[in-house]
């Protein structure tokens, strides 16, 4: 049966191989917008975390862990109460209810929506006699629908489960200026599930209602974004940039740009924002996913929020859902601290500068990774039919499994052993391996090709004699013979090698 490099084939393995299974819970015919990720959409989550992690010490962010769910105070200060809104609408029969902007945008998809009124939108509709899709009738006039789920704790106290992890990192300011000596920039992120009442989620794992974020917030000085050091050390880079200009004259390939010429030709205004994109960038590439499919796109005046002052969607090209955002980088400015220094009744001015008579608000710098974004655009990005192969060419640093250890017959009692006493040594070495016994050799090699398991070592004959074993590539299938005692150095070389190939600071 000859297998297709199609959306059904690789939607089957994300199921068949334990990355993502839902809609959750399945046996109760699944509830819209929640998922559940199988061991292998865990480890490779894990991995990406663990990876994220240690590349945000070395650009010196601190983490912070928050509370999910906050007083409605926190969210009247924040404005989402106000704005956190999305505009509906209800057929006038059936009821459906509809998000309004991603309905235009799929009925009109060569018209720019974003930003457009209640009005302006209506006004769409009804030019172009657009009905409902499934009985074929008009709609109602647009609403409003607030995003933010509501709850009680204590004694009917009301609250809410937190739609963004950022706003409650906000809330820790005293904290952090108190922790950090008054030593600015501050750098900070905060990983951990937010929570947002879609109308209607589609698209997987893109869109859900309880979903993973991974933020980081720059807490800086008017004076410190416009003379920037870590900037001087990342200028350089080119990254492709689609700014708000270009695609208003119906142009969608980035320009590939230095970040040193996009402030010079004031593309970015100013050098601290430069080097959050280049950071969201180099994160990105350290997942494995190719250049050619990375964007950044520039919000337009009418997209971007009241109080920022740039916003770009770094933006991942998929087969099945076109540009997806997986990162959003934003200059909130002073606004987020002045909101809740008002209701708190809290002072946040802090001196920044040289002169300690000098006080001001420190601005905010944001880099909101989608983690659950970034998972199924790195898994798609990297699937592969290859002769009959299906293949998730995962960054090796990054698979679920490392390496998996087979004896080459499974009723020779001494293959089996040794090869047990390897898939052992390698878990000692801290080396992720699975053993697999079942089904012929062949088959298991291919079980492991759909995980995205590098390395594959088979023990056979020969190793009983000779303590050596075959190291099969997951890519090029090539195999070489090595020595047992050899077998951890030699992968955690290759692993090392291809941070190395990867990408560089």
């Amino acid at each position: 049966m000859k297998i297709e490099n199609s959306i059904d084939t690789f939607n089957s393995l994300l199921k068949r191989r334990g990355f993502v299974w839902g809609p959750s819970p399945e046996i109760y015919g699944g509830f819209a917008g929640f998922y559940s990720y199988g061991p292998a959409g865990m480890a490779l989550k894990n991995n990406i975390l663990a990876l994220f992690r240690k590349e945000c010490r070395y650009f010196g962010f601190g983490e912070v862990e928050c509370p999910t769910i906050m007083p409605s105070i926190v969210w009247e200060a924040s404005g989402h109460l106000e704005r956190f809104i999305d505009p509906v609408m209800r057929c006038i029969k059936c009821n459906t209810l509809y998000r309004a902007d991603k309905f235009l945008q799929e009925n009109l998809p060569d018209l720019m929506v974003d930003g457009l009124s209640f009005e302006e939108m209506e006004k769409l509709i009804k030019k172009h006699k657009l009905i409902c899709p499934k009985c074929g009738n008009s709609m109602q006039k647009i609403e409003e629908y607030n995003l933010m789920l509501k709850t009680s704790v204590g004694n009917n106290v009301i609250a809410y489960l937190r739609p963004e992890t950022a706003t409650t990192t906000y809330l820790l300011f005293n904290r952090l200026d108190q922790d950090a000596r008054r030593q600015y920039p501050i750098k900070i992120y905060q990983y951990g599930k937010a929570y947002r009442n879609e109308i209607s989620p589609r698209q997987g794992v893109l869109r859900m209602r309880s979903f993973d974020q991974f933020e980081l917030q720059i807490f800086i000085s008017r004076e410190q974004e416009m003379e920037y050091e870590d900037y001087e050390e990342v200028k350089n880079n080119a990254l492709p940039l689609l700014d708000w200009k270009l695609q208003e004259n119906g142009i969608n390939k980035p320009n590939l740009i230095s970040l040193e010429k996009a402030i010079i030709d004031k593309i970015l205004k100013k050098p601290a924002y430069a080097y959050c994109l280049y950071v969201s960038y180099y994160l990105t590439k350290i997942l494995g996913i190719p250049e050619e499919l990375i964007r950044f796109r520039q919000h337009s005046l009418n997209e971007r929020a009241h109080y920022a002052d740039d916003a770009w969607d770094l933006e991942i090209k998929t087969m099945q859902y076109g540009w997806v955002e997986i990162c959003g980088i934003h200059d909130r400015t002073d606004y987020d601290l002045k909101r809740h220094a008002e209701y708190s009744k809290q002072n946040f001015e802090v001196s920044m500068g040289v002169d300690p008579t000098v006080k001001e608000i420190p601005q905010v710098l944001e880099i909101a990774f989608g983690i659950d974004r970034i998972i199924y655009t790195l898994l798609e990005s990297t699937f592969n039919v290859e002769e009959g192969r299906l293949i998730l060419k995962i960054n090796p640093n990054l698979a679920p499994n490392t390496v998996a250890v087979f004896p080459l017959v499974r009723n020779k009692e001494n293959i089996r052993k040794l090869a047990l006493k390897v898939h052992r040594e390698l878990l000692e070495n801290r080396i992720g391996s699975f053993f697999d016994a079942t089904g012929s050799i062949g088959k298991r090699y291919r079980r492991q090709d759909e995980l995205g398991t590098p390395y594959c070592i088979t023990i056979d004959y020969d190793s009983i004699e000779d303590n050596t074993v075959t190291i099969r590539d997951r890519d090029s299938m090539e195999q070489m013979r090595v020595k047992i005692s050899d077998l951890s150095e030699i992968i955690k070389k290759k692993q090392e090698e291809h941070n190395n190939i990867n990408f560089t600071k």
